[in-house]
């Protein structure tokens, strides 16, 4: 069977389950999203993380594959009932490994300039494309039914990934790039 179907030529694609809809449907625009976070995770896994990192990271890519499948999946489709919810144990997982981040970073006293070193510039990127699938699941959630954890998930999993670029260019530079806050911007 060829990848190539033709099926999609004329803006259509299918859902999990089979239900045709536009290309830009708020569904596909989010687990679209969800796909370039994993893709941008796997770049930064190849720049070289750290083996812990790495298989942070890993574990992150085979969880979004749930997250793209229950948003590939609308509620009312037959489809919807064969895909495994997202386990609590996901967010609780992504907080404790935040809490360890927090008690290992200095305090953040200034705004962080996304960069540094390519791991860590990678995680900044995959954090700017977390916020971005987040909002797209957002703005999903006003049209259809969208799984609360799914949403809490996103919003852990930027914060994370934050920290996780601040580890990363602390480890390699010392330091972290970042600019002093005037006192007008506030």
């Amino acid at each position: 069977m060829s990848i190539t179907t033709k099926k999609g030529d004329g803006g259509q694609t299918s859902l999990y389950g089979g239900m045709r809809v536009p290309k830009n449907a708020a569904r596909v625009e989010a687990y679209g999203d969800i796909d370039e976070l994993s893709s941008v995770l796997g770049f930064a896994r190849s720049l070289g993380l750290g083996l812990a990192a790495e298989e942070t990271v890993l574990r992150i890519q085979t969880e979004l594959l749930t997250v793209g499948a229950v948003l590939a999946s609308p509620p009312q489709s037959p489809a919807a009932a064969r895909v495994a919810p997202l386990p609590p144990a996901w967010v609780m997982q992504l907080e404790a490994e935040i809490a360890a981040f927090e008690r290992q970073l200095p305090p953040l006293r200034q705004f962080i300039l996304p960069g540094g070193p390519q791991p860590s510039a990678a995680l900044h990127m995959a954090r700017a494309v977390a916020r971005r699938a987040e909002r797209k699941v957002v703005a999903l959630s006003g049209q259809e039914e969208v799984p609360q954890e799914l949403l809490t998930y996103l919003n852990r999993l930027s914060d994370m990934l934050f920290l996780m670029a601040r580890a990363a260019n602390l480890e390699a530079q010392g330091e972290e790039a970042s600019f002093p806050i005037a006192k007008n911007t506030l």
